[in-house]
């Protein structure tokens, strides 16, 4: 699958989607993507991510909404130059959907501001 990115602040967000085919089940209705995402740091002071909100379409229609504090259980300080890598996973009801949303980071002085995490597209056919 396609890397998606977008720069927002200085910051640039990539995600990688990968399909699980063997985690996933058709006549369930459980299709499971796996998401790599990159949060590059190209502004020249040091920034924390804060918070995550998401917003997962299914291509029934369905439409859901997670938010919550850092990702995976942390809210990673990087510095300028640096990035930081995780991945985490969805379940969508559909063979396709796709995700995006907002990181809410904080600058060194204390500032918050928000980040694009870019749509990115998830189908089960391109693997």
């Amino acid at each position: 699958m396609a890397i998606f990115s977008e720069i927002t602040e200085n910051i640039k967000v990539s995600v990688r989607p990968l399909y699980l085919e063997t985690e996933s089940n058709v006549l369930s209705r459980k299709f499971v993507f796996a998401y790599f995402i990159t949060i590059e740091n190209l502004s020249s002071d040091t920034v924390q991510l804060l918070r995550r909100h998401w917003i997962i379409t299914h291509h029934t229609g369905k439409v859901e909404e997670v938010e919550g504090e850092g990702v995976i259980g942390k809210q990673p300080v990087i510095a300028p130059g640096q990035k930081h890598e995780y991945n985490s996973f969805c379940i969508l009801e559909s063979l396709e959907g796709f995700m995006e949303g907002t990181y809410t980071m904080k600058r060194s002085n204390g500032s918050t501001f928000g980040i694009t995490i870019p749509r990115f597209i998830l189908r089960a056919m391109d693997n």
